[in-house]
């Protein structure tokens, strides 16, 4: 598991960022989550996840962020580029195993076309 600044670009982590994909993002829905999926120029996809107070204490919260960074990381080398994408992880996701998360994950991405396949 890498850790530090070496991920840095694939996470979206300005307000500005994730509120252009709010506005712009077409809204994808799942049982463990939402994504706002954006199209974007000249570099390679990046994801942000958002978690709100609505979610729970922050446990929970940093619990839910930290396993979709996760979720990403595993994806990162297999993202199509061009596109910017918005989590909002739900309460279920962390009542899941690790795998049928991933594999939710990888199929709505595979299904947005932001995965090579």
């Amino acid at each position: 598991m890498s850790h530090g600044r070496g991920d840095q670009s694939i996470f979206l982590r300005s307000s500005r960022d994730i509120e252009h994909v709010k506005e712009h993002g077409r809204r994808i829905s799942t049982v463990l989550f939402n994504m706002l999926v954006c199209r974007i120029d000249g570099r390679g996809s990046r994801v942000g996840i958002v978690v709100g107070k609505r979610f729970g204490i922050a446990v929970r919260r940093n619990r839910a962020k930290r396993l979709f960074r996760e979720l990403t990381r595993q994806v990162q080398t297999e993202l199509v580029a061009g596109h910017d994408v918005v989590v909002f992880p739900k309460r279920d996701a962390l009542g899941v195993s690790f795998e049928e998360l991933k594999a939710a994950w990888v199929n709505s991405f595979r299904r947005q076309g932001l995965i090579r396949s």
